[in-house]
């Protein structure tokens, strides 16, 4: 399976990525029901959050919106039953309980595909800290710019000011008639 297809499965669920289990019986050629029967026929294996956890209400309402925001008007296109979520440890955790070929070679395509994106998460942050460390550089030149027009500008007052004249100041002499 393309690393490519998986990766766009991924999704960001309370902060953490996760595959649903609907995606993954897809991927496995399995159906949805299957999958949770073998997971809950094998429920210690995947006790904690970090190896698999329900939906609530609210995030199963945030996956059936469309990209309008409303809900989708086909027959069975909208969640009805609360989807499992699985983490990377709960995908790896999935291998044992599904023992198909298909079920091991899609895991070890679904664990490459958490890797890439481990790394490329570290690439990600790595430049983001390049790019605040170049923002807090460019802000400090910028105010040491604005320090010296700031000076500049007082130079400039300092000489515009008015002069008192040098020299003899000559009276003039006013003759009445």
């Amino acid at each position: 399976m393309e690393l490519s297809i998986i990766q766009s499965k991924i999704r960001i669920i309370r902060g953490r990525k996760v595959l649903l289990d609907f995606d993954l019986a897809e991927m496995y050629e399995t159906s949805t029901r299957r999958l949770k029967e073998q997971v809950r026929r094998n429920i210690k294996r995947f006790a904690g959050d970090d190896f698999m956890f329900e939906l609530t209400k609210s995030e199963i309402e945030e996956l059936s919106r469309s990209q309008f925001a409303t809900l989708n008007k086909r027959r069975g296109s909208n969640i009805k039953y609360p989807p499992f979520a699985f983490p990377e440890l709960g995908v790896a955790m999935l291998s044992s309980v599904l023992e198909s070929d298909k079920a091991i070679e899609v895991n070890r395509d679904i664990m490459r595909a958490f890797v890439i994106m481990r790394h490329y998460h570290s690439e990600l942050s790595e430049l983001n800290h390049k790019l605040e460390q170049f923002m807090m550089d460019t802000n400090m030149q910028f105010s040491d710019i604005y320090q010296v027009l700031i000076e500049m500008a007082e130079q400039k007052k300092e000489l515009d000011k008015p002069r008192n004249p040098i020299g003899f100041i000559q009276s003039k002499t006013v003759v009445v008639e």
